[in-house]
């Protein structure tokens, strides 16, 4: 009987140098370069090295980032598609219909050679964040903000959100979750839309696929179940009893625990600091003191039933950071695309440059 890991888990489907994960001692690096190093550059400057392999020069880097401000304005036609989305819904969905109505007003769309591919690159890394902006305004009654060019990736989202610039750490904040967020190897979504790729299918259609797959509250929407986990939560005196009773019921607790990490997502750890510094400008420690009981509790909880601790995950004080950033819940995975749409492409680029259809076999029971 031919032996199956459920999950894929453990089996290697391919050869990538886009990123590198080491779950047993909470290593990551994009193209060779740790995460706690790239947290501290630039959002524009990740995308460059994850979409062409290498660290941008200072003049690469500045015409790379002028390209991407001259391409943040979406078509109006867009816009007034987003009108009609169901504002009732997770964002997302939103987001995944206006990739493919953006398709139809892309020249290039359903040309893959090199060159069209990073046309759409930049339009797509540019166009995220005005896409989710917009229909975060429109579903409260808002004027749509256009992008304001003077601004970095991070802060003009937040100006575009919210109509008002972000304080220095906010923004800095927020350019930090889109490189945490960029890339992470084979996760679901990316090995979704490879295998649309695999098949030469256009790039609007596996980003579409990676859209899809993030949605699920057992991948990017864990960052959004994490956010309702603190509400539900609400205040330390309910920790206990609410982790205890869910671990009785074997019931995941949103924002612990990974496939691949062992020990500390090392995502976790550089949200964790952020968090508790964007908590203190504001102020209010309300929700990071209750993620930081939560974990104690967890670490506690685990060790006194003589299991091995679980650590949080890249969600948790993400989770913790959106609440201090005042954005809603519905609007976290579509957040979480905004910067996972660079190692997306990443990951197209490579699978088109050296193409293999993916089609694994089952086994017949």
């Amino acid at each position: 009987m031919k032996h199956v890991n459920k999950g894929l888990e453990g089996v290697v489907a391919l050869d990538t140098q886009i990123s590198f994960i080491d779950g047993v001692q909470g290593i990551l690096k994009y193209r060779g370069i740790e995460i706690e190093k790239l947290a501290d550059m630039s959002y524009d400057a990740v995308s460059y090295l994850l979409i062409y392999g290498r660290m941008p020069a200072a003049e690469e880097l500045e015409e790379f980032s002028i390209k991407l401000r001259k391409e943040r304005n979406v078509n109006p036609h867009l816009l007034e598609m987003l009108k009609f989305c169901d504002f009732e819904n997770e964002s997302l969905d939103a987001l995944r219909t206006a990739i493919s109505v953006c398709a139809h007003f892309d020249e290039d769309s359903h040309d893959i050679s090199e060159q069209a591919n990073i046309r759409k690159t930049i339009r797509l890394i540019a166009r995220f964040p005005t896409m989710v902006a917009a229909f975060y305004r429109m579903a409260n009654g808002l004027e749509v903000i256009a992008p304001d060019p003077s601004l970095a990736h991070g802060a003009n989202f937040l100006y575009m959100l919210r109509g008002t610039r972000p304080t220095d750490l906010e923004a800095e904040a927020m350019e930090k979750d889109f490189i945490l967020s960029a890339e992470h190897e084979l996760n679901p979504s990316t090995f979704a839309l490879r295998i649309t790729a695999s098949t030469l299918s256009d790039m609007h259609s596996a980003i579409i696929s990676g859209l899809c797959t993030l949605k699920g509250p057992l991948h990017g929407g864990a960052r959004k179940g994490v956010m309702d986990m603190l509400d539900d939560i609400s205040s330390t005196s309910n920790i206990e009893v609410y982790v205890q009773q869910h671990l009785e019921h074997k019931q995941k607790i949103m924002g612990f625990g990974h496939r691949v990490y062992k020990t500390y997502d090392p995502r976790a750890r550089i949200y964790k600091d952020i968090a508790m510094r964007v908590a203190m400008e504001k102020g209010d420690n309300r929700w990071f003191d209750l993620a930081r009981e939560i974990e104690s509790v967890m670490y506690h909880e685990m060790v006194e039933n003589k299991h091995k601790p679980i650590y949080p995950n890249v969600d948790f004080y993400s989770g913790v950071l959106y609440k201090d950033l005042e954005i809603p819940p519905y609007l976290a995975t579509s957040i979480f695309a905004i910067g996972r749409i660079s190692g997306w492409i990443a990951h197209c680029l490579e699978q088109y440059a050296d193409n293999k259809v993916i089609r694994p076999r089952a086994h017949f029971v």
